[in-house]
């Protein structure tokens, strides 16, 4: 089949993208090599389309279907798509993806390649021709600017020949398999789908359930993505599978995707709707009690689930501010002990049977929590961790909000200078960074959990790299009780450099007390008020960067994730926690990190450790990550390793 009939036949809708697929993935590089493959006439693969009636056809996309069959293109989406939208200047129906890897293509009619416009290199050189105009235009107009053009005459014939070459890409034969036949449900085609992307991104159990729930209901997909982009906006990331999960656990009471199959179109509608009221509440809920109120200091987003169905059986809402507060001790012992870090489905699955009697639900559930830990108390080492993916960094903000902690120029409660205001408190080294590293400190003790606070913009500001011994004595006399009330020993000996380590036990201990008092306090339910008014969901956002690097290293890792997204590939994960997936526990965390690989379940984990210790590079390596020390080892491995394989 002829390209140009492959896309004509999208326009009117005979082939369109089954809905199980995933998304455009595809980068800048791949998409030359596509185009240089096809200019010089070299095999790029062929097709495999699934016929199948238009009628219960489960497509991608607002577009209306051929009447009769439909063909679902199931390999070839990421060359089809490609090759659509450098054509037709435009992406598909179906598309869902960054449109920016196949926008803007050049062609150099000289040295016969494929570039991506630069204007300062293409723009004023008649050599350089825009390919998405050439094939919407023709070549008459490029003729006529070399004929007119006395330095181009000379060698007309032959830039003539290479735009008939590439304006006949188009032209290009594909070969096509069918699969066809009644006996072919979604699941045997997902099955087919599977073994020939056997070298690329396998479909998830999330994938194939919504698969089955869309081919009653094309809308599914997109109603859930606009609650997830609603969610986003106020500072809340989360994953279209988590949300799948919490409206399975409502209608099914079940951890496991395949329950949702006997599920109707309009009772999953339903749970959709009651998925979005909880999840609503519990953001509020958390953000008001535990002053939890933005997605680095959310802690365990796999408890949703579970507590969307308990809230759920409770028709939405909780008894008393006791219930309220015992759900609430349960949830950060699952974040403080990783409760659901490791085997997420079997772990909430043993819990989901714990809340079908409601009565005594909770109960059940938290001593479920003490028969794993053995003591749910916070010890003072518990505060040893570091860095911001520390699973006690959330209990650092959390504490800060919920005690009161003072700022330190004005006296005032910080809660009133946050209330709706993402992250406008900032992180701050109790003991300034440069003066660690100038004596000889190692990262992972610069960023000792026990080494922050939060302090308004305006505070960090006016501390800034200041010796402890000398401005932790001047706020204490100003102003008296604000040191303390950041949990900061008052012993002066211990604010000298020093003394560091001996400061970090000692607060270590202050840490650790004071959590286990909030703690018991939310579990005998000692009612205190909630510390935000109104909804986190409606707030205004103002974002300013959490860092406990140096800004030269937190610009790079910030510079990485960008150049990785530019890319076309994953998204990376800043301070990611390593857990061990049998047990839970906090192995490590790294500075940043693919964990799906850079194509999603493609290629190995990778890691960007910068001045890591030995110990967190083995514990990587440990895990199956490949990592790197240098953003140029790094950049250089995606470009020739990842971005730079040939098409098959």
């Amino acid at each position: 089949m002829k390209l140009s009939t492959v896309l004509d036949q999208i326009d009117m809708g005979s082939i369109a993208l089954p809905e199980f697929q995933r998304g455009y993935v595809w980068n800048r590089n791949q998409v030359r090599k596509l185009m240089r493959s096809m200019y010089q006439g070299y095999p790029v693969g062929s097709l495999l389309i699934w016929e199948t009636e238009t009628e219960s056809a489960d497509a991608r996309g607002d577009g209306p279907l051929a009447k009769g069959t439909v063909k679902l293109l199931l390999d070839g989406q990421q060359r089809i798509t490609s090759l659509y939208g450098i054509i037709r200047g435009t992406p598909p129906r179906f598309f869902e993806g960054n449109a920016n890897a196949f926008t803007g293509l050049w062609f150099n009619l000289e040295q016969e390649d494929f570039e991506f416009y630069a204007p300062i290199k293409m723009r004023d050189d008649p050599l350089w021709i825009d390919v998405t105009t050439l094939m919407r235009e023709g070549t008459g107009n490029y003729i006529q600017k070399i004929v007119q053009n006395p330095e181009l005459q000379g060698n007309l014939s032959v830039y003539l020949n290479r735009l008939n070459l590439v304006s006949n890409i188009k032209e290009r034969d594909f070969h096509v398999e069918i699969v066809t036949g009644q006996d072919k449900t979604v699941d045997t085609v997902v099955d087919i789908f599977n073994e020939v992307n056997s070298g690329g991104t396998k479909l998830s159990k999330g994938d194939l359930a919504l698969a089955k729930i869309c081919a009653p209901w094309p809308e599914a997909r997109s109603a859930m993505n606009a609650r997830l982009a609603k969610w986003e906006r106020a500072g809340f990331n989360f994953k279209l599978d988590w949300f799948l999960r919490c409206i399975n656990t409502i209608l099914t009471g079940e951890a496991f995707f395949s329950y949702l199959d006997g599920v109707s179109t309009r009772a999953f509608q339903d749970g959709l709707q009651r998925a979005e009221d909880l999840i609503d509440n519990l953001l509020n809920l958390i953000s008001g009690r535990l002053g939890l109120d933005h997605d680095r200091v959310l802690g365990s987003r796999y408890s949703f689930p579970l507590m969307v169905r308990y809230l759920d059986q409770c028709g939405g809402h909780l008894s008393d501010h006791q219930e309220r507060d015992k759900l609430l001790y349960w949830y950060i012992h699952t974040f403080l002990w990783g409760r659901y870090a490791g085997s997420t489905e079997s772990y909430l699955n043993r819990d989901l049977s714990l809340i079908e009697a409601n009565d005594g639900a909770l109960d059940r559930m938290i001593q479920e929590l003490r028969q794993q830990r053995g003591d749910l108390n916070v010890q003072p080492q518990d505060f040893r961790g570091w860095g911001m993916g520390s699973r006690f960094y959330p209990v650092m903000y959390m504490l800060t909000r919920v005690h009161n902690a003072l700022d330190w120029v004005s006296g005032v409660p910080l809660t009133s200078h946050m209330l709706g205001r993402l992250s406008s408190l900032q992180v701050h080294h109790i003991f300034p960074k440069a003066l660690l590293y100038q004596y000889g400190y190692n990262k992972t003790e610069v960023n000792a959990i026990a080494n922050f606070t939060f302090l308004t913009q305006d505070t960090n500001l006016r501390v800034t790299d200041r010796d402890p011994s000398e401005y932790l004595e001047a706020f204490a006399a100003k102003n008296n009780g604000v040191i303390q009330s950041h949990w900061i020993p008052m012993e002066p000996d211990l604010w000298k450099i020093e003394n560091y380590h001996y400061f970090l036990e000692a607060r270590q201990e202050l840490l650790a007390d004071a959590a286990n008092a909030f703690l018991d306090g939310l579990l005998a339910g000692t009612r205190t008020e909630d510390k935000i008014v109104g909804s986190v969901l409606d707030r205004d956002i103002v974002s300013i960067p959490e860092s406990i690097d140096s800004e030269s290293e937190q610009q790079m890792l910030l510079d990485a994730l960008l150049w990785v997204e530019e890319q076309g590939l994953a998204e990376g994960e800043y301070q990611y926690e390593l857990v061990d997936e049998e047990t839970g526990e906090s192995l490590a965390i790294l500075d940043l990190a693919w964990p799906k690989g850079l194509q999603e379940n493609y290629s190995q984990p990778i890691a960007i450790l910068i001045d890591e210790a030995d110990s967190v590079r083995d514990r990587a390596v440990q895990a199956g990550y490949m990592y790197f020390t240098s953003m140029e080892e790094f950049k250089n491995h995606v470009e020739n390793n990842v971005l730079g394989f040939e098409l098959a």
